[in-house]
């Protein structure tokens, strides 16, 4: 039997996994959110990173609730606007390496509510970047606007233009202007599934050929179509 296979079948078989390998990353930024809380990703989307000169490509914000796990609200390429717990949140952004930036303060009650109301508002919008470059409205959100969007209506920034705002500037703009400050950088792990060990040199050929090009093909969504 091949031996890189053997290492393969060895390294992710049920017995070697975690039972979340993502549970560090969801327990610090748990640990540390407020509601406000933004998370950057780091992702691979080439066509952002070209425009904007920026490693950040997606951003996000958390609504923390003592009571229960933390949701996180986004716009999402594919998705639309959409929210999510924190940790199906993290799945859907792995492997990455995320950016937490924290309210200087926490939010009021009063600002609390409203920046909720206006998140849950607009979930299943569709999504859409194309307007980013005309500056105008459309019926779509692109995940920058959606939160700069919810900031502005609690009158935490003040935008000319929100559709124009990147994951980049939005990062640039909080800090400037010390509404937030950046708190821990986590790296969010893949999460590997078991690969069971087939009988048979052609049917290990084929699982081989399977796992290439399923790992191609994620890869070149997240380059391409930014997913």
């Amino acid at each position: 039997m091949n031996s890189a296979f053997i290492a393969l079948v060895l390294a992710t078989a049920p017995a070697e996994l975690p039972d979340n390998p993502q549970a560090d990353a969801i327990c610090e930024i748990q640990d540390t959110a407020q509601t406000g809380s933004l998370i950057f990703s780091k992702g691979d989307c080439l066509a952002v990173r070209v425009y904007t000169n920026s490693p950040y490509t997606h951003v996000a914000t958390i609504v923390r609730h003592p009571n229960g796990p933390s949701m996180v609200y986004d716009s999402m390429n594919g998705t639309g606007v959409r929210k999510l717990p924190l940790d199906d949140y993290l799945a859907t952004q792995s492997p990455d390496e995320v950016q937490i930036f924290h309210p200087k303060r926490k939010f009021n009650s009063a600002e609390k509510e409203e920046f909720i109301d206006h998140l849950e508002s607009q979930i299943g919008k569709p999504y859409s970047v194309k307007h980013h470059l005309t500056g105008k409205r459309c019926d779509g959100l692109h995940c920058a606007e959606y939160v700069t969007d919810a900031l502005a209506e609690i009158d935490w920034l003040k935008v000319k233009n929100s559709p124009r705002v990147s994951p980049a500037s939005l990062a640039a703009g909080i800090t400037l202007h010390n509404v937030y400050f950046a708190g821990s950088k986590v790296e969010v792990p893949a999460i590997l599934e078991p690969i069971p060990e087939p009988t048979g040199r052609c049917a290990r050929m084929w699982l081989d050929t399977k796992v290439c090009v399923n790992r191609c093909g994620r890869q070149v969504s997240r380059w391409f179509l930014c997913r």
